[in-house]
């Protein structure tokens, strides 16, 4: 972790964390309005650290070959993933600060939020690839954990959202995503999860605790969608509340997985001059 931090990159996100860290503390004990300009500022910027990383993400892929290499492809997909993040998070809030209604059911910024799910899933496929990892059924039938926590988290998602589900077959889509969101952020926790086991083997278990970051960053957003969704159904999600900033978190560490990269692209580097 502390190999990240000499990044200037990493820096900056680090300073931008502290700053709206502390800024949100404030909003939590300043018994101001969450309708006042404080909490839509948080509200409408936070996602500016996803934008980061996002950013740096492509510039590192490049540095790995872009398109051209296996990492490179695992870095683009992943920074895709944040920028379309980033989408899904400024199109809600234009809807709830800026034009003030409820924001309908599918949207425009479901294309954001379901549409990092593949490009997460890709992503880890070609992380696991770039680490020496051969991800396959096989390997998924031989590990118990592997299997179990996609089955807790579906078993959780079906029991507080879906249970007494009432399929309305006028609009396909949103049946789609009740069901694709919690399905498909399960497929990539689980091969994160299998990829973080199996990399112990993998380079003299060097990628270990790189992959451990992106899956701590995975699970964070998986936590983030479960607390909107459940907020959201109890009519108790507020803007710049605590679900807010654990998407401010998860799209933090997120960063910082994909800034890693250049680290570790520097170490090999001089390690063949």
């Amino acid at each position: 972790m502390l190999k990240i931090l000499r990044e200037w990159q990493a820096k900056v996100a680090l300073v931008f964390f502290i700053l709206y860290t502390v800024l949100w503390a404030y909003l939590q004990y300043s018994h101001s309005s969450t309708s006042s300009s404080a909490f839509h500022f948080f509200g409408i910027t936070y996602c500016l650290v996803a934008f980061w990383g996002a950013l740096w993400g492509i510039f590192i892929a490049v540095k790995w070959g872009g398109l051209k290499s296996v990492m490179g492809k695992a870095l683009v997909l992943f920074s895709l993933g944040l920028f379309a993040q980033t989408f899904g998070q400024i199109t809600y809030s234009l809807y709830a600060i800026v034009l003030k209604i409820e924001m309908p059911y599918p949207s425009i910024g479901d294309l954001g939020f379901f549409g990092s799910i593949p490009l997460y899933i890709c992503g880890m496929v070609y992380l696991a690839q770039a680490s020496g990892i051969s991800i396959s059924l096989r390997e998924f039938k031989n590990r118990i954990q592997v299997v179990l926590l996609p089955l807790v988290l579906l078993a959780l998602s079906y029991f507080i959202f879906l249970k007494g589900y009432e399929f309305d077959w006028t609009q396909p889509l949103a049946i789609i995503l009740d069901f694709g969101y919690p399905l498909g952020q399960s497929i990539y926790i689980s091969i994160a999860l299998l990829t973080f086991i199996l990399s112990k083997n993998s380079l003299g278990g060097k990628m270990k605790n790189r992959i451990l970051l992106v899956l701590f960053a995975l699970v964070l957003q998986y936590l983030s969608d479960f607390m909107f969704l459940y907020q959201a159904s109890n009519n108790v999600w507020s803007v710049s509340g605590l679900n807010d900033y654990l998407y401010f978190v998860s799209y933090f560490f997120m960063a910082l997985s994909l800034i890693q990269f250049k680290t570790v692209y520097n170490e090999l580097r001089h390690r063949a001059s």
